[in-house]
């Protein structure tokens, strides 16, 4: 059976695909969390050029802030067309976290939250590939080795490239943790319980300011300008220097941490999946007038 509507989020090539094919069948294409910009086609590589593509497709533009509309008015969208939402990745926050929560991955029952300063990690971007990331992971190394109270919980990215850098610079480091890419689940609430988050991904770019902790992000450029407006991100791109800088203040300045920590999250108020859903029922009752 034809779908009425085609929804798909994000920036993937996946993303992408998925409104090409509604495309082809004719079929009205949602988009969510549209409108994110670098306005640097190559960084990040793909993502900036397939979530442009995807909008070029895109019927119900579902942007998460105010200023990702504005991105997508610029590039000619009918403003009728989009809708500021929030992120749906703030929703899912609401029932994936829980306070007596046990990890699956069995390394991260033993960790002391209370008494350490954990840093949860990830990077994997394509173009940190090589010389940026070992500039990072040569960073971590140098905070372990400065700041005996903290431990650091790394999700290495299965791609060899990747787990060939950390293996080799951060592998035998005894407060440095190196794990599979964890599940949701264990994910979230990992970063519920770290005192400060390392990562160049985007979505956790908008889901740990929720759970006030501050995020140094291992990017020169962000889609989420709105983050680092507000306070809760910084941009410590991969200068081996900086990123230490930038963590060590965060680890010793109990009033710059407060105020990264406690600054208001600009991408949602857990309310978006509703605001789509009735965005949506009002559309297809529009049609049928």
């Amino acid at each position: 059976m034809k779908p009425d509507i085609v929804l798909v989020h994000g920036d993937t090539s996946t993303t992408f695909c998925g409104a090409l094919a509604a495309y082809y069948q004719q079929v009205t294409v949602g988009h969510v969390e549209a409108g994110l910009r670098t306005f640097n086609k190559y960084e990040p590589f793909p993502e900036e050029m397939n979530r442009k593509l995807t909008g070029s497709l895109t019927d119900l533009h579902f942007a998460p802030t105010e200023t990702a509309k504005q991105h997508l008015l610029a590039e000619g969208i009918l403003d009728g067309a989009i809708y500021v939402t929030g992120n749906t990745v703030i929703d899912a926050l609401s029932t994936s976290i829980h306070d007596n929560y046990v990890f699956t991955v069995e390394a991260l029952n033993h960790i002391d939250y209370t008494h350490k300063k954990v840093i949860a990690m990830t990077a994997h971007r394509r173009e940190n590939l090589g010389k940026p990331l070992e500039n990072i992971c040569k960073a971590v190394l140098n905070i372990v080795e400065n700041h005996t109270d903290v431990e650091v919980v790394y999700a290495v990215h299965l791609n060899p490239l990747v787990q060939d850098i950390a293996g080799s610079i951060l592998g035998n480091h005894p407060r440095v943790h190196l794990l599979e890419p964890l599940d949701l689940e264990d994910m979230h609430n990992l970063l519920n319980r770290s005192y400060l988050v390392l990562t160049d991904s985007g979505g956790l770019q908008e889901e740990v300011p929720s759970m006030g902790k501050p995020v140094l992000v291992l990017r020169n450029v962000t889609e989420r300008p709105e983050g680092v407006e507000a306070g809760t991100l910084k941009l410590a791109g991969t200068d081996q220097t900086t990123i230490f800088d930038m963590a060590s203040e965060l680890l010793t300045d109990e009033e710059v941490y407060n105020k990264m920590s406690g600054a208001v999250n600009p991408y949602g108020d857990g309310h978006a999946s509703e605001r789509i859903v009735k965005t949506i029922r009002g559309h297809f009752a529009e049609l049928a007038k």
